[in-house]
């Protein structure tokens, strides 16, 4: 586990302050025995280091012990807190200073929480688990909607899983400027994957389909190609119109492969949602 409060010398001032701040924050608290101020703000800055259970590194300084450091960094009065991001000084106060503006300050450079999300997913792409990691993802997406990252992460998942329509959407969601060389290799293997599942059945029964569009049995057939070519919005939209013109269609073949797919995708899939509200809207 990362250490959460650490001590600063000149031996470690180079890896934790300038290194160390490029991983996560770095909280910087100056203080000396002397300082009647430093004994709350001192205990206050460790107790939110616990409370934020690492997201940033409180790096304490004793100002009598470590001069030479504190001269370097400018420091005329105590306590002095200063925050260092990416090896440079970006923030900081001097004095007492209340707990809610010091979380206020924190917040600010602080990683978003659905970060942790990304990271719990990441973790569980590296072992192969595509479909447990939709789960953090979509909620990453949830609460940050335009992030190019999750939406990349979202749309490998579902190539791994064949699921080429979630994909598609995913990539058409991602904004041209962040259209990157990741984007470029997912939008690559997304059309080479639909070129394979693109069998000679699929193309035969959708030339069928071409000269007769009111064939349910056509659809039905074809909506089963689709599902197993992962084109499961193609496949829904198919029998979603199979069953809007008669819901015991094949004995009920046509709504058990359609609330089959709803189950396989999860409540949580936005394929699966559009298509249970349409399906909704048949029954009430």
């Amino acid at each position: 586990m990362e250490p959460v409060v650490v001590d600063i010398t000149q031996e470690n001032a180079q890896q934790l302050l300038i290194e160390e701040s490029k991983i996560r924050p770095v909280v910087v608290d100056f203080w000396a025995e002397w300082c009647s101020h430093c004994k709350t703000l001192t205990p206050l800055l460790e107790r939110l280091a616990q409370e934020y259970n690492g997201q940033f590194l409180l790096a304490k300084i004793d100002a009598d012990e470590q001069q030479m450091i504190a001269s370097q960094l400018g420091v005329r009065s105590l306590p002095t807190v200063m925050i260092f991001k990416d090896g440079q000084p970006v923030d900081g106060f001097a004095g007492a200073q209340p707990e809610s503006e010091i979380r206020q300050l924190l917040e600010k450079y602080l990683p978003e929480p659905w970060r942790e999300d990304v990271n719990q997913a990441q973790m569980l792409m590296s072992e192969g688990q595509f479909t447990p990691a939709l789960e953090p993802l979509r909620s990453a997406l949830a609460a940050a909607p335009e992030s190019s990252e999750v939406l990349l992460l979202l749309t490998q998942c579902y190539l791994e899983l064949n699921r080429l329509d979630e994909a598609e959407k995913c990539l058409e969601s991602i904004k041209m400027v962040d259209q990157d060389d990741v984007y470029k290799t997912l939008l690559a293997r997304l059309e080479l994957q639909r070129e394979s599942a693109k069998s000679p059945e699929v193309e035969a029964l959708e030339q069928q389909l071409a000269t007769n569009p009111e064939d349910a049995n056509l659809k039905l057939q074809l909506a089963v190609q689709y599902n197993q070519s992962g084109m499961h919005g193609d496949a829904l939209e198919l029998l979603i119109g199979i069953l809007r013109k008669d819901l015991n269609f094949q004995d009920g073949e046509a709504k058990r492969l359609f609330l089959d797919m709803l189950a396989t995708l999860g409540k949580s899939d936005p394929i699966a949602i559009k298509y249970q509200r349409k399906y909704y809207t048949l029954l009430y």
